[in-house]
């Protein structure tokens, strides 16, 4: 993971930057995204739409970690423990809220603004390798789980009606948690996530990357 970028920034950049991609910050945004698109009637096919696809997310990411946590199914030779949950939720939640913010402009406009929150999303999944939170290959395949939400999302709703809602109510309420999280604090998921696991696998301690890796030797 030696990238001299990524080493050259210091850590409180990139863990200011990674809590944007915290599921704390990212699951009231997905919610708040869900209300903007069934405010009318016509748009309410496309709210359920996004609901489906972005639970369907959630979901792999959630079985990706319980089954590494809980009975070590990983992969040693990619350093792989399961989807980067960060990155994932970037990837579909970003580049949707953007273009939900552009949607009073042009549709190249919103496509662009969708291409920001998408780059975003890339740079939160970096700071999720400067931090040595993730390997390479959980970050990649967080990245492309992320896309293919948002993507198919913003391909199946493309010439069906959207909400058009001023950009301003978008940021204000994708901001909400900030209310109750201070900056920076992360939620509890991925403890939450480790309890499940052992209770399923019936086991007294997770499965770890240390654990992962040793296969190899």
């Amino acid at each position: 993971m030696h990238l001299p970028l990524l080493s050259s920034l210091p850590d409180s950049f990139w863990y200011s930057l990674t809590w944007f991609g915290d599921s704390g910050f990212l699951l009231p945004a997905a919610l708040w995204i869900a209300v903007w698109l069934s405010l009318k009637r016509a748009t309410r096919p496309v709210a359920v739409l996004w609901v489906l696809l972005f639970g369907t997310c959630g979901a792999l990411i959630a079985a990706s970690k319980i089954a590494f946590m809980g009975w070590g199914i990983g992969n040693a030779t990619l350093n792989f423990t399961g989807f980067s949950g960060h990155t994932a939720l970037s990837a579909s939640v970003w580049p949707v809220a953007c273009w939900l913010a552009a949607s009073r402009w042009e549709h190249r406009v919103r496509v662009s603004a969708a291409a920001v929150g998408l780059l975003f999303a890339i740079c939160i999944g970096a700071s999720r390798l400067a931090l040595y939170a993730h390997s390479k290959s959980e970050v990649v395949a967080g990245l492309a789980l992320g896309m293919a939400v948002s993507g198919t999302f913003l391909w199946l709703q493309h010439r069906r009606p959207h909400p058009r809602v001023n950009w301003a109510l978008v940021a204000l309420s994708l901001a909400t948690p900030v209310l109750f999280l201070r900056p920076g604090t992360g939620a509890p998921t991925q403890g939450a996530l480790e309890v499940i696991a052992i209770r399923l696998a019936g086991i007294e301690q997770p499965f770890t990357r240390a654990d992962l890796l040793a296969r190899r030797l």
